[in-house]
C-alpha cells in the first residue's frame, strides 16, 4: 500500500520528524495539532477554548488539503493536561461534529504535552 504525506502551509509545520498527514488507502491519518499559528508559528495564549479552537482549524485545515473534512473523521485522541478543562474542550470540539455521525474518541489526561500546550488532538479520517 502506498502511502501520501499530506502537507499545507494552512496549518502548522511540524516541529519534528513527522508529517501533518498520512494517506494511506482509502485512510488519512493526522498528527497530533496543537494551538500554533500557522501564518506566525506562534503559540496561542488563550483560554482551553480558544486553544481548542485553534486545533480544531488546524485539524480542519488539513483534512481539507486531503480531499475530507469532519463529517469522515472515524477515530480522534484528545490529550488534555488537565481533565478539569473536559467540559470546555468538549463543548467546542463537538461543534465540529453532528453527533450523529461523530467519531470514537478516547480522552486521556497527561502530565506534559509540546510547548506546554494544554489541548492536543489527533484524528484518523476516511479519503
Amino acid at each position: 500500500m502506498e502511502k501520501k504525506i499530506i502537507k499545507t502551509n494552512n496549518a502548522p509545520a511540524p516541529i519534528g520528524p513527522y508529517n501533518q498527514a498520512v494517506a494511506a488507502g482509502n485512510m488519512l491519518f493526522v498528527s497530533g495539532q496543537i494551538a500554533l499559528d500557522p501564518a506566525t508559528g506562534a503559540l496561542l495564549q488563550g483560554d482551553i477554548q480558544a486553544e481548542t479552537k485553534l486545533v480544531m482549524e488546524n485539524l480542519k485545515a488539513i483534512l481539507t488539503e486531503a480531499g475530507t473534512d469532519f463529517s469522515k473523521v472515524i477515530k480522534s485522541t484528545i490529550f488534555l493536561m488537565d481533565m478539569g478543562q473536559f467540559a470546555q474542550v468538549n463543548e467546542v470540539y463537538g461543534s465540529y461534529f453532528d453527533n450523529a455521525t461523530a467519531p470514537a474518541r478516547e480522552t486521556v489526561q497527561v502530565s506534559g504535552l509540546p510547548k506546554g500546550v494544554k489541548v492536543e488532538i489527533s484524528v484518523i479520517a476516511a479519503l
